[in-house]
């Protein structure tokens, strides 16, 4: 959607979603919001767990209600987990409620970037690498069908990849007239089990894309 007053963040885990999103926020004056993280505060556990407990069909549910929630917001970056554009509903959200990127990652990029990452329940079955070449066959398509604009983000670090799209959302993102500033979450991309591959105790400013 162009205008809006929200920027949307979807693409595959290890994309940079969390820290770029982190770093937009900062740039752009919105606040942060992590998809991933509030489905965890509002269960109370791990999003591990709620797959392990009650499957991913259950973690679906929790998801897409959490999505309605946060795009009722205007002035925020919502960094969305990877597969939250599986739901023909949540995509319609985020064309309807914000402007919508789509970070881009090769799964050679993903591979390097999670290579430490045991959080993630679907990186658990197997080859990672089929795992991973499997998903993108499948939610490729669903990124580009919701994406207003796609981003690359395999040359870049984190900062370097925030800072060029940063200037890109400057020249095609109309920002709505009503869109409230929001102090953003700041500084360095600590690690959670959502920042898109990051091993723990390590600056964004030191490795290659969270």
């Amino acid at each position: 959607m162009n205008p809006a007053s929200n920027l949307v963040l979807v693409g595959p885990m290890g994309a940079g979603k969390t820290c770029v999103g982190r770093r937009l926020a900062e740039r752009f004056g919105l606040r942060l919001v992590d998809a991933d993280h509030e489905i965890e505060r509002l269960a109370g556990a791990s999003i591990s767990t709620i797959f392990e407990i009650e499957g991913e069909a259950a973690f679906r549910a929790r998801e897409s209600a959490v999505l309605a929630g946060l795009l009722a917001h205007d002035g925020i970056v919502l960094s969305t987990g990877g597969g939250a554009v599986l739901d023909p509903d949540n995509r319609r959200r985020m064309r309807e409620r914000g402007f919508v990127v789509h970070l881009m990652v090769s799964v050679e990029q993903q591979l390097a970037r999670l290579v430490r990452d045991r959080s993630r329940p679907l990186l658990a079955r197997g080859d990672r690498e089929q795992v991973l070449r499997d998903l993108s066959a499948k939610r490729a398509p669903l990124y580009a069908e919701v994406a207003d604009f796609a981003f690359d983000t395999d040359a870049y670090d984190s900062a370097a990849g925030a800072d060029v799209l940063a200037r890109e959302l400057d020249a095609r993102w109309q920002r709505a007239a009503d869109t409230p500033a929001s102090s953003a979450s700041a500084g360095q991309c600590a690690h959670t089990p959502h920042d898109d591959g990051m091993p723990p105790g390590a600056s964004s400013d030191t490795l290659e894309f969270p």
